[in-house]
């Protein structure tokens, strides 16, 4: 028990004021300074009740308001809090548009869960107006009972928003079915006008064909051919060379040869249509320089010397030390056609290509041990689609030797002209043949040499291992591509543009580029190449691969260095070239 001296006691009861005067003095003025912080504290909630934005209100479970602010009146459209407090005194159901059914639901909730969060409702106003709002509703315990403290947010506008978006959207479908009838009605006018034109077109078409019957069948053969037809046959020529060059069963190989032989008569028909047309147009401009005889024939030899097995005949050479001043591609085509030639219409027996020098001037000469041709057909000879007779013809057809359309050597005799070269001819029925082509003799020494198709098979061992990159816009190029490439043991990435080739390389510099000229969103391959030049800040090799034979797509080539391959793409042409870029 504590002693009436016990200092705690004296301290108490001098709060109390039951100690003694001079205690009590010296603890007023602290019990002054919190009772003055309690009632600051009081004012600033008092303030922020009053001032807030938002809807506040206390009220009893079951009776009515306790205290509002202001906001929540001027929401609910009463002058002032304490009219509002007055309205709803006994209860504050009435607020609620739902009465009390709402209110009876909002009870069992609170009553349950001790807060309603998130709840949006319909309040009723004192002008008879409703107001969307959202209340989050907070049950207090209390003494004298349970105690709603709740806060009210105004959504009137967001739900106006929302209706305003509602009717927007129902309008807007509206207005798409409306337009949507008018352009199926459109389209139904459209469908009608296409079929009409289609009437038109095709009496064009009957009138056009009718005319046609009257012309040449070169202009038959030249309407079909276009430059759209060398995507796919280049496509199907790097397929083919892919499987020549495996290993497969003999009766496979077989058919692979077959397939290869029938797609070079397709392209050497294609070919010397779109030869014949570039002609007649008189646009082909020569490109005059000094090329190595003995590589030109080399590189010739190394090209037809399979035909010329599968034919049975044997091809041979006569070693050349002369250079020739001349269009090299031009040239080159002139030796093709008659080679090709001497080869189809061959039997049995030998072709020599050979050169012998006449003064300023070098005379190339083919030789074969054919059947000849009459005298009297050598002017007929040079005409299109003109052939030696229907029965060699067929006889051809039937050893399996490839059948042309009787272009090549008109062809010859165009680019001929171009070069103002001489094309002669001596020939003995049953005996053989012999056509010469004269060009100038070279008087220097060509600077850079061509490459030798005797080299094809050195030049490919620098492609083991290397990393190239082709962009084309054609999936089956690149596909066919990627499989040549692959195969001579390269490592190969394929893109349509340049943006997903430098994703496919993945920072990665590749060691030569080989891309298609015209490409897809008005890009083309010089556009292509330069842009990655410089992006990697290095003259990456590149190879342009196009059918474009244009003087500015030759013009911005030559200032980018970068050379041209044309379609049908040849895999040993290809070859070459790439082992030429990357050998050293």
């Amino acid at each position: 028990m504590q002693k009436p001296s016990d200092p705690r006691r004296e301290v108490l009861t001098g709060l109390l004021g039951l100690g003694s005067q001079s205690s009590r003095k010296s603890y007023y003025p602290e019990l002054l300074a919190r009772l003055e912080d309690l009632e600051a504290e009081r004012n600033r909630y008092k303030w922020l009740f009053e001032n807030a934005l938002h809807g506040i209100f206390q009220a009893g479970l079951g009776q009515g308001f306790v205290s509002v602010n202001r906001a929540l009146a001027r929401m609910l459209a009463y002058s002032d809090a304490q009219a509002l407090l007055s309205r709803h005194q006994a209860s504050w159901a009435g607020i609620f548009v739902g009465g009390e059914n709402e209110f009876k639901t909002i009870h069992r909730t609170l009553m349950s869960q001790g807060e309603l969060a998130g709840y949006e409702t319909r309040l009723l106003r004192a002008d008879g107006q409703q107001l969307d709002v959202r209340i989050n509703m907070l049950l207090r315990p209390d003494a004298e009972g349970p105690v709603v403290e709740a806060f009210v947010a105004d959504i009137t506008e967001r739900k106006s928003a929302q209706a305003s978006m509602q009717r927007l959207n129902e309008d807007l479908e509206r207005r798409v079915q409306t337009r949507t009838q008018e352009l199926e009605a459109l389209n139904a006018d459209l469908r009608y006008e296409i079929i009409e034109r289609e009437k038109v077109q095709r009496a064009l078409r009957d009138a056009r064909d009718a005319a046609e019957q009257a012309n040449a069948s070169k202009d038959r053969y030249l309407a079909a051919a276009s430059h759209d037809l060398l995507q796919p046959m280049n496509a199907a020529r790097l397929l083919m060379s892919t499987l020549r060059e495996r290993t497969m069963p003999a009766a496979e190989a077989q058919l692979v040869e077959r397939s290869h032989h029938a797609l070079e008569s397709a392209e050497d028909m294609l070919t010397d249509l779109l030869d014949i047309a570039r002609l007649d147009q008189s646009n082909v401009k020569p490109e005059l320089g000094n090329y190595s005889l003995a590589e030109l024939i080399e590189s010739l030899v190394a090209e037809f010397q399979g035909l010329a097995e599968v034919n049975g005949v044997e091809l041979r050479m006569h070693p050349a030390v002369w250079a020739v001043h001349t269009d090299y591609r031009l040239l080159s085509r002139i030796l093709r056609n008659l080679l090709s030639n001497a080869i189809r219409y061959t039997d049995q027996g030998a072709v020599l290509i050979g050169a012998r020098r006449r003064g300023s001037r070098i005379d190339i000469q083919v030789w074969d041990t054919g059947r000849g041709i009459p005298a009297a057909q050598f002017g007929a000879i040079f005409k299109e689609f003109n052939q030696l007779s229907q029965a060699a013809g067929q006889q051809l057809d039937r050893q399996g030797k490839r059948k042309g359309v009787g272009l090549g050597l008109a062809i010859v005799e165009r680019i001929a002209t171009l070069l103002a070269a001489r094309v002669e001819v001596r020939s003995q029925v049953s005996r053989g043949s012999v056509f010469s082509v004269s060009v100038p003799l070279a008087t220097q020494v060509p600077a850079v040499p061509l490459p030798s198709a005797g080299i094809l098979e050195r030049l490919a061992e620098p492609l083991q291992g290397r990393l190239l990159l082709v962009i084309d816009n054609e999936q089956i190029i690149l596909d066919s591509m990627c499989d040549l490439l692959e195969q001579w043991g390269a490592n190969v990435r394929v893109a349509v543009d340049v943006e997903s080739a430098l994703g496919q390389l993945g920072g990665a510099v590749p060691d030569a580029i080989m891309v298609d000229y015209h490409l897809d969103n008005g890009c083309n391959g010089c556009d292509a190449v330069s842009r990655l030049r410089s992006h990697w800040q290095r003259a990456v090799p590149a190879i342009m691969i196009t059918a474009d034979r244009s003087e500015h797509c030759q013009q911005t080539l030559r200032e980018l260095g970068i050379p041209v391959l044309n379609k049908p793409l040849k895999a040993g042409k290809l070859r070459a070239m790439l082992g030429q870029m990357l050998k050293a």
